[in-house]
């Protein structure tokens, strides 16, 4: 490995424990990186588009997830190798920013490592590669920026935002009620967007999933469910017009915090105690009724006595609720949280039209329901499914939705999907590539090789043959200078996809591809990997 020698010629050692550490450097180092990240690619390249496959992971507790989203099967994946990682990060990082495109932007930067491979056996100078990457990327991007068409919405018109919401949907297992889907997400959005800030809070969308009925069952509340019932079996199951006090405190009589011991040696003092205790909170449930409360959402418990006294008094009550969930219900009733019992006032009571308890199905499982709320600025989402994984591959699926309709109100301009921008990217870029003398026309002519691989990926997962297919859609968009030529997954005879309706958010395109050159260039610039042996 790395040893030195001094003016005696005594070996002297660099490197520590060199002998127990394994090293790649130069074109080897090169190569196996990319292997490994063109290994992770190749996985998800099968999920690609609506007729992509869905994939299994079995997590090491035995549970099970059936997924299309790229993120969620590289999250899953165990993946040991570093550069491996790497792609795990790109995919999430997609995630995050833009909710969707998690599958195409590995796929993506899987081709171009694969295009870099044969540019580094030819001996082009890696940091040459990168940078001609990089040239293309930004080609690309002011390519794709050319083609975009502006979407326009309103909140009475939006079925621009459904469509695309659509697009998303289809490479999903939910495809079969696609529509109904991105309805609900769209109006979702729209109920919480703030259209002059162009902004969307999606924690204030919340989705619950409950096991049971079918997956056209799932609904939009203009409102909150909460996964609880009412505390007592006979307090009444629908209130209108309800007043809520929201309650962070334990709703019973208090405990000193100090080391106490209360000696009772007679039954008098027994029963003084006691009535003492039920005095107490007769004042505290007392107190409530007074502020004008109709309903009290507590999160922490009480206990039976408690219970059987708010009953008598016909005041409601619902225990153990989550923060979260409490904070959404104040978001939602314009109430606000009381973490102090002696602080509860008429002001700080929430406001909600409708609560009621529903029950589903022959279990007992029932849900609370509040509806009708003062600021509508809270909904929720309530998806029904077969089972687990359905509910919780349907959750996923309407999130990527979700971020869809979020990313268009941003920024409401569309480009053509179905690999149609790809195609189109890659015609741009071929073109441009004449221009740059030296080594970094072959980069760029290469980068626009890989962009041919969304659409290959698509053509072959339908089942179509790649190349035929893919070269065909590249000569008719040259040909007639038409931009929508995409490849027609669902077998409808068009490849043009204004007709067929697909489309897909400019910034989630260009992010893509900024993202897989960002990462292919850091993984071509690492020449050297030491790693320590595994005993």
């Amino acid at each position: 490995m790395a040893l030195a020698f001094d003016e005696y010629g005594r070996p002297f050692i660099i490197l520590r424990e060199q002998e127990s550490k394994s090293r790649l450097r130069g074109i080897d180092a090169q190569k196996a990186n990319i292997s490994a990240g063109v290994a992770v690619s190749r996985i998800l390249r099968t999920s690609l588009g609506p007729k992509g496959m869905d994939k299994m992971l079995q997590s090491p507790d035995g549970d099970i997830t059936i997924t299309n989203d790229g993120a969620t099967i590289l999250e899953q994946m165990d993946v040991d190798n570093q550069i491996g990682k790497l792609m795990v990060e790109l995919s999430r990082s997609q995630d995050y920013e833009i909710g969707d495109g998690t599958t195409g932007v590995v796929v993506l930067a899987g081709a171009l490592l694969e295009q870099a491979e044969k540019l580094l056996e030819r001996g082009i100078h890696p940091i040459r590669v990168a940078e001609g990457f990089e040239i293309s990327s930004k080609m690309a991007v002011d390519h794709l920026e050319k083609i975009s068409h502006k979407f326009d919405f309103s909140a009475t018109n939006i079925e621009p935002l459904v469509q695309t919401c659509m697009t998303t949907l289809s490479s999903k297992i939910v495809n079969r009620c696609k529509r109904s889907l991105a309805e609900i997400a769209v109006k979702g959005v729209m109920a919480v967007a703030d259209l002059e800030r162009k902004d969307v809070n999606l924690d204030l969308i919340k989705v619950e999933g409950k096991v049971g009925g079918k997956l056209e069952d799932t609904e939009l509340v203009y409102g909150i469910i909460v996964d609880k019932d009412m505390s007592h079996p006979q307090m009444p199951k629908q209130i209108e017009d309800a007043k809520i006090a929201i309650l962070t405190c334990p709703f019973e009589p208090p405990k000193p915090k100090t080391k106490h011991k209360v000696d009772i040696d007679t039954v008098e003092k027994f029963q003084t105690l006691r009535k003492q205790e039920q005095q107490y909170f007769d004042d505290m449930v007392q107190q409530c009724k007074d502020v004008g409360a109709t309903l009290v959402i507590c999160q922490w418990g009480f206990d039976d006595e408690a219970n059987h006294l708010l009953m008598h008094r016909n005041l409601p009550a619902v225990r153990w609720v989550g923060g979260v969930e409490l904070e959404l219900i104040a978001i939602a009733t314009g109430g606000r949280i009381v973490p102090r019992f002696q602080e509860l006032t008429t002001e700080k009571l929430g406001k909600a039209g409708l609560v009621r308890e529903k029950a589903f199905g022959t279990t007992k499982d029932r849900m609370l329901y509040i509806e009708h709320c003062a600021n509508s600025k809270a909904v929720t989402i309530f998806i029904r499914g077969g089972n687990k994984m359905m509910i919780e591959e349907t959750k996923r699926s309407i999130h990527d939705a979700l971020c869809v309709a979020r990313n268009l109100i941003r920024n409401n301009s569309i480009v053509y999907g179905g690999g149609a921008a790809e195609i189109s990217c890659s015609i741009a870029v071929e073109a441009a590539a004449d221009k740059y003398p030296g080594v970094e026309q072959y980069a760029i002519r290469a980068f626009a090789d890989a962009l041919d691989s969304v659409p290959m990926a698509l053509a072959e997962n339908s089942g179509l043959q790649p190349i035929e297919t893919v070269s065909a859609v590249k000569a008719q968009q040259i040909k007639e200078n038409n931009h929508c030529c995409g490849i027609d997954c669902n077998d409808t005879g068009t490849s043009d996809m204004r007709e067929q309706n697909v489309f897909e958010t400019l910034i989630g395109k260009q992010q893509q591809i900024l993202l897989a050159t960002q990462v292919v260039k850091m993984i071509l610039k690492i020449d050297d990997v030491i790693s320590p042996t595994e005993y």
